[in-house]
């Protein structure tokens, strides 16, 4: 590990010699990723992308991609895209990555079963803002605004993400 990477502990994500609190999935954390499961996958992934809302902010890093009125996520496991972006109108179940709420405002798109998804070992798996402290995601790692925003300037394509199998609180 090094202080560019991004370590999942019991007190928060560690990065840059940084301690961050972060909320993970509802279903705690998981070596056996599934579609709906509410679990953050174990194991050491890699920031792939990073989206945001030009409506709400400007660009986060130069790599950023906005996020327009039509972008989705496809979460169907019937879906040739499942667990890519897609734009609508989409006939396969999705997650609208333009939302009212601020939670997908600037999201970080994890390596985890992408790009070459395989149906049903989970989905979506972001980094993004929390709703609030302690409260549980569907499966992602999520932050405070300012941390995240933080985090933002500070990643790249490729930079680690590693989710130890810690203990259960």
């Amino acid at each position: 590990m090094t202080p560019s990477d991004l370590v999942l502990t019991p007190a928060g994500v560690r990065f840059m010699g940084r301690a961050l609190p972060c909320t993970i999935g509802k279903g705690g954390l998981s070596d056996r990723k599934r579609e709906g499961d509410g679990a953050t996958p174990i194991g050491t992934h890699r920031v792939a992308g990073m989206l945001y809302r030009p409506d709400r902010l400007p660009p986060p890093a130069p790599w950023a991609k906005p996020i327009g009125p039509n972008d989705l996520w496809s979460d169907d496991v019937r879906d040739d895209c499942y667990n890519l972006q897609v734009r609508a109108p989409y006939a396969f179940s999705h997650e609208k990555l333009r939302r009212s709420d601020p939670l997908y405002d600037l999201v970080l798109i994890t390596d985890w079963n992408w790009p070459d998804a395989i149906p049903g070992k989970g989905s979506a798996i972001f980094i993004h803002q929390w709703r609030r402290p302690g409260y549980p995601t569907e499966g992602c790692i999520a932050f405070s605004r300012a941390n995240l925003h933080w985090l933002a300037a500070r990643v790249q394509i490729g930079t680690r993400i590693i989710v130890p199998d810690l203990p259960a609180a």
